[in-house]
Order: structure tokens, then C-alpha cells, then sequence
């Protein structure tokens, strides 16, 4: 039996999507340029794990409080690192490719909000052959602000002329990307096996899969 919206719940006519662990896994490479990052200032490293649990804000938000007034200086290293290896690493996240190219034939506008450098985001979308599923990838420090703020979404929204609502959804893993869709006055879609790390409660999603071949049953056509 096909799965079905929750009550209330809105069929998207846009879909605003988060990019590393809800399209893409490239962890290993952040973990190993955070590292490299960390070293150069005599700081410990960080786990894959606590990658991925500590990892939410873009550059220029997250780096200021870790790196204080040498923080760009830090950002330059990491940069470094992370662009040898980026593509060598980078995955898809499974039926990811399958999602996209399905919302794509049925007309539904895609884009993406990330907090990752606008090049680097990009770059993994062209290496991937993604770049046509969507209307503007939108990375950390191409708008004004970066999500949570509400800027990137509207840059994103901006090609196909829609503005925000409840028929458009914001799909992403963690308590940052509901926070955006919150702000943004968008349905908030969260794609993640369990609760992440982070506290849902003040923006909780509307509605949880545990991956993206779960989204695409769930708005398979009716």
C-alpha cells in the first residue's frame, strides 16, 4: 500500500533541498580537512561522528566562534584540503539520483539551500551530472546571509518566479534545515532514519522519511 501525506500536508510544487547527508555523503573529507584545519591551530581533531553531529552553520557563521579573529585564516586551510579530495569522495546518498530525476519529469521546481562554499556545492553537482535537475544551487556566502536566514531561499525560489508557502518544501536532515523552512514559512521535511542530533522541538518537520527512496514512494503519483 502506497504511503500517504499526512493530514494538512501539502503536494509540493517546489522542492527546496538540503545537500550533504540528505543528496550526498561526503563526510570523510570534511572530517579530514576540519582536521587538517584543527591542527595547524594546535586544537584536537574531530570524529566522523562528531562531524556529522556538530557540522550545521556555514563557514562564516561556525568558523568566528571556533577560530575567533584568525577564523578566515582557518577557513583558507580547510578550503585547501577539502578541494583535493571533494569529488574523489563524494557519493550519493542511496535513490538520491532516482528522487531527482522523478520530481524533475513530474514538473516539480528543485533547488538547493546548502550552508556548503557555493563553488564546492556546484562543482559536486556538475561531477555528479545533477546540475539540470535544478532551477539554482544555492551555497553558504551567495546570499547575504546563510540558512537558517531566510535569503538563500528566496535566491533559490528566484528562477521559477514562486514565492514561499506551504507547497514548497524544504527537505533536509537536521534541526538547521527546519529551522529554515520555519523561517521561511515552508513545509519542513526531514530525511533521516531516527531523530538527529539536535533539538526538533522548536521547529519540528511536518512529516519524517527515513531516506530519499522513501520520499519518492510518498509522492509517487496519486
Amino acid at each position: 500500500m502506497r504511503p500517504a501525506l499526512p493530514a494538512g500536508v501539502a503536494r509540493p510544487k517546489a522542492i527546496l533541498f538540503d545537500w550533504d547527508n540528505t543528496l550526498v555523503d561526503n563526510w570523510v573529507t570534511i572530517t579530514a580537512a576540519l582536521n587538517v584545519t584543527f591542527a595547524a591551530f594546535d586544537m584536537p581533531g574531530w570524529t566522523l561522528a562528531e562531524t556529522k553531529q556538530r557540522v550545521r552553520g556555514s563557514m562564516r557563521e561556525s568558523f568566528p566562534s571556533t577560530f575567533g579573529e584568525r577564523w578566515q585564516e582557518a577557513g583558507e586551510i580547510f578550503y585547501r584540503s577539502f578541494k583535493e579530495r571533494h569529488l574523489e569522495t563524494l557519493t550519493a546518498m542511496p535513490s538520491a539520483g532516482e528522487l531527482l530525476a522523478a520530481l524533475r519529469a513530474r514538473g516539480v521546481y528543485l533547488g538547493v539551500v546548502s550552508n556548503k562554499h557555493g563553488a564546492f556545492l556546484r562543482s559536486e553537482a556538475a561531477h555528479l551530472g545533477w546540475e539540470a535537475h535544478f532551477g539554482r544551487l544555492v551555497g553558504a556566502a551567495d546570499a547575504p546571509r546563510d540558512k537558517p536566514a531566510c535569503d538563500p531561499v528566496d535566491l533559490a525560489l528566484a528562477p521559477a518566479g514562486l514565492a514561499r508557502g506551504a507547497d514548497v518544501w524544504f527537505v533536509g536532515d537536521a534541526d538547521i534545515d527546519m529551522e529554515c523552512a520555519h523561517n521561511a514559512g515552508l513545509t519542513p521535511v526531514l530525511v533521516h532514519p531516527e531523530p538527529p542530533p539536535g533539538s526538533l522541538a522548536r521547529h519540528p518537520p511536518a512529516l519524517q522519511v527515513p531516506g530519499c527512496k522513501e520520499l519518492l514512494a510518498l509522492l509517487a503519483e496519486p
